[in-house]
């Protein structure tokens, strides 16, 4: 008995050293966790855009008679037209991410637009009925922009400047009692200028979602420079307004 006993311990004792060493010979190795990748910024990229305008035309100008050499004006101020519409187009640009944050790149743009405005009057004195019609339309406009910003991860808060430009066709038409007294309309391709901020938000590396707010001032244009018997009409149109916009970029 006592030697089957001796025996039984010999055995646990020569067990628990070889489980011992065996658990000795074990190291702890973690599993290795992949860093969250940080979004960048640089590179090329494409989209598309559309957009809500708002503004007015105003028609600073003036008329003045010649009578026997003498010149004297009988009107002379400005007209000023509430105008909106809807545009949609295209962009592409090039970022380039510094310093961890900061964000600085290119952007060039141009959009179909419907952005309007027209005023019409109609004035009856003394027997005398004088009506006149003035509108003024953006067919299409575009921009070529810096843009600057801070990239949080992926979102981008930015802001942009730079050159405008666009299509603006103006008219004005006025007649004396049923009788057609200026009749006038031009259409050219205007210059300016547009400020403005934005967010961009990346959803994957590649696809990203933007939202921007411009100011557009595309300057004057002459729509009537014209003598009229002893009459003489000037009028120009100028064009500003304000654009909101959506936007979505594939990223290169």
């Amino acid at each position: 008995m006592k030697f089957i006993l001796r025996s039984a311990t010999m055995a646990s004792v020569l067990v628990l050293g070889v489980v011992g060493a065996h658990a000795a010979d074990l190291t702890y190795e973690p599993v290795p966790v992949a860093a969250p990748e940080v979004f960048n910024w640089t590179g090329f990229y494409i989209g598309v855009h559309g957009g809500v305008a708002a503004g007015d035309f105003k028609y600073p100008g003036d008329i003045t008679v010649n009578d026997d050499g003498d010149i004297f004006s009988i009107a002379n101020g400005e007209l000023e037209q509430d105008a909106s519409g809807g545009f949609g187009g295209v962009q592409v640009g090039y970022n380039w991410q510094f310093n961890q944050n900061w964000v600085v790149g290119i952007e060039a743009d141009i959009a179909a637009s419907s952005y309007e405005g027209k005023l019409t009057g109609n004035l009856n004195a003394g027997g005398t009925n004088v009506n006149f019609e003035a509108g003024s339309e953006v067919e299409w406009f575009g921009t070529v922009r810096g843009r600057l910003g801070y990239a949080l991860d992926n979102l981008l808060l930015y802001g942009t400047g730079g050159l405008a430009y666009g299509s603006v066709e103006s008219s004005i038409s006025a007649g004396i009692n049923g009788n057609s007294l200026i009749n006038e309309s031009e259409s050219n391709t205007q210059y300016g200028w547009t400020v403005g901020a934005g967010f961009e938000y990346g959803v994957t590396k590649n696809i990203t979602l933007k939202t921007e707010y411009l100011y557009v001032d595309l300057g004057s244009e002459k729509i009537i420079d014209a003598n009229f018997g002893p009459f003489h009409a000037g009028l120009d149109a100028e064009t500003k307004f304000h654009t909101l916009k959506a936007g979505l970029n594939y990223k290169f």
